[in-house]
Order: structure tokens, then C-alpha cells, then sequence
């Protein structure tokens, strides 16, 4: 990721073909990465059924077009004014342009949109997205949402793919507090952890 860029220069496939063939790329620290996971009780295929469900929209700010319609434009300069980096919903924007514009600005990828995907009728699809920064120490997810528990059908029985699944994304957080000096003749207080540190982390 960069600065107002979700989707950066840097990109790991977990599946490969000849239709999303990327460059190979090292990581280097203080990079940033989202981890962006969609899965299905399906053939794991998601498809975009119809555009109108699509109502989640963010400025590609590395591109510019002339747009010819003057809904288009309307729509357009509102989107700067109002929603010029983060992502935002068609709601929000005056409701009787708001289709006919997006429609001119999405085809010229001036919006980038968020797709609802489906499966086959009965088929449950879930998107997953969370934020890693690249520390010296390790990695440290930064940004997610608690996940719901479920019981899965499927196990890995892979031995090397078991091992990076234990490693996670969370890595230890090293304390900054220092031990308070108790008075003379008296017992040294305990000292909390911070962070989620045990004392013996924090030293």
C-alpha cells in the first residue's frame, strides 16, 4: 500500500494464472501490505452478477479523464470535495445523478469500485481484508475486525503450510516502562504490564 493508494506497485498472488501475472518483489521493512482474503463455500469463483449492487466506490487518484457528461462532472466534483482519498458509499452522493454519473466515471477508472460478488444460489461468500506493517522486530497487524466463529469442514494437512499458518500476523510488542524503585526497607511493588507484555518482556 501507499499513501492514498490501496492497491500499491507490490503484489503476492496466492493464486497465479496468465490473466494476473505479477512482477516478483522482495519485502522490505516499514512497508505496509493488505491482506485481502476472499473465500466461498462454492468453487471459490466469485463473480460480479450484476453492477447495481455496487454501491462502495474510492477516487483512483493516479488517474484523470475529461468526463463529457455533466452529471458525470457534477457527481465527479463532489467526489473530490467530499471524498477525495477514502472510500465511500453511492448514498451519500445527490440521489438522482448519483447512477448515471458513476456509471461514465467507473468505465474511465477514475472510481475504482467494491463489487458485491456472488456464488451459485445456496453458496456463502466472505471477504476478509486486514493491514500489516513490516517492523524490524517482525510484523504487526494494525487494522482488522474481530472474526466470526465458525466451524470448518476442511483441515491442512500440509506440514510447511501449517507452520507459516502458526506464525500469524501479531508480533511480540516490546515494553517501554521502566521498574519503579521501591523505598528502602520496603517491598518492590509489582509492575503491570503494558500492551499486553508480561514484566519479564518488558526488560
Amino acid at each position: 500500500m501507499k499513501q492514498f493508494v490501496i492497491d500499491g506497485n507490490k503484489v503476492v498472488l496466492s493464486v497465479s494464472n496468465p490473466d494476473t501475472r505479477v512482477d516478483d518483489a522482495e519485502f522490505e521493512e516499514n512497508e505496509v501490505y493488505a491482506i485481502d482474503i476472499v473465500t466461498s463455500t462454492g468453487e471459490g469463483k466469485p463473480k460480479l452478477l450484476d453492477e447495481k449492487q455496487t454501491t462502495i466506490y474510492k477516487r483512483a487518484v493516479d488517474k484523470s479523464y475529461h468526463l463529457k457528461m455533466k452529471a458525470s462532472r457534477f457527481i465527479f466534483s463532489e467526489i473530490n470535495q467530499k471524498f477525495p482519498i477514502m472510500p465511500f458509499s453511492a448514498r451519500a452522493l445527490e440521489e438522482k445523478r448519483a447512477r448515471l454519473g458513476l456509471v461514465e466515471c467507473v468505465n474511465h477508472e477514475l472510481l475504482q469500485p467494491y463489487p458485491v460478488l456472488h456464488e451459485k444460489p445456496g453458496d456463502y461468500v466472505a471477504h476478509i481484508k486486514f493491514t500489516v506493517l513490516l517492523m524490524p522486530n517482525g510484523s504487526d497487524r494494525i487494522t482488522f475486525h474481530p472474526l466470526q466463529e465458525l466451524q470448518t469442514t476442511k483441515t491442512v494437512e500440509d506440514p510447511e503450510i501449517k507452520a507459516w499458518l502458526a506464525l500469524g500476523t501479531k508480533s511480540k510488542k516490546k515494553g517501554g516502562g521502566k521498574k519503579k524503585k521501591g523505598k528502602k526497607g520496603a517491598e518492590a511493588e509489582p509492575v503491570e504490564a503494558t500492551n499486553g507484555a508480561t514484566p519479564q518482556e518488558q526488560d
